[in-house]
């Protein structure tokens, strides 16, 4: 059953050319202190968000021909981050989803885009679980402090949309902390521990 609103979409403009997949909520906590309700939430949004969008547009790209799927993942898909197992978790899964689809739908004309952002300036705070004002304060710092905006990184994503790039790391920092985890895991794992 087709959901009511792809028809709607193929009338209006003729098809879907990208969608963007960008769901997420945020919550932190030690694991033995994250209720396993936060994870089933953020694994229901950031993961299952992404995999419902793909699952219902894959055919309609197919049947026209083409385009992009866009999934918004995070950087703690990829270097992961004490104390946030449960939205890590949930963004690696997008990446793995991503690299899994990009694969898969190539020979359809389908490109597949992930995005692994750092922290900027978004509504992420206000959908955080986590009642550690503390915590909230220092990602709070953390997204001010951040050189891009969503407005840059959207410019971003359309570059990379039209170069069919598989992932984008638009932080400078993103690219360092890729490279520091595949370079030497040691001493990734060794600074992650220090921050935990």
């Amino acid at each position: 059953m087709k959901p009511y609103w792809l028809p709607a979409c193929q009338q209006h403009w003729g098809g879907v050319d990208v969608l963007v997949n960008n769901a997420g909520v945020a919550s932190a906590g030690r694991i033995e202190k994250e209720p396993i309700d936060n994870w089933l939430r953020l694994l229901d949004i950031n993961t299952l968000g992404v995999v419902r969008g793909c699952k219902v547009f894959a055919p309609a790209l197919k049947a026209q021909g083409g385009g992009q799927l866009v999934n918004i993942a995070s950087i703690a898909g990829i270097a992961s981050v004490p104390k946030m197992s449960s939205y890590n978790a949930s963004k690696a899964a997008v990446v793995s989803l991503s690299e899994t689809l990009r694969a898969e739908l190539s020979p359809d004309g389908i490109g597949v885009t992930v995005v692994c952002p750092h922290l900027f300036r978004t509504g992420l705070l206000d959908s955080m679980v986590n009642n550690n004002d503390r915590t909230k304060a220092g990602i709070g710092k953390t997204m001010d402090a951040s050189p891009l905006s969503a407005a840059d990184i959207a410019q971003m994503i359309c570059r990379a949309v039209q170069k069919n790039t598989f992932m984008l790391l638009p932080h400078r920092a993103t690219h360092w902390m890729w490279w520091l985890k595949r370079l030497s895991p040691s001493l990734d794992r060794w600074l992650s521990a220090r921050l935990a």
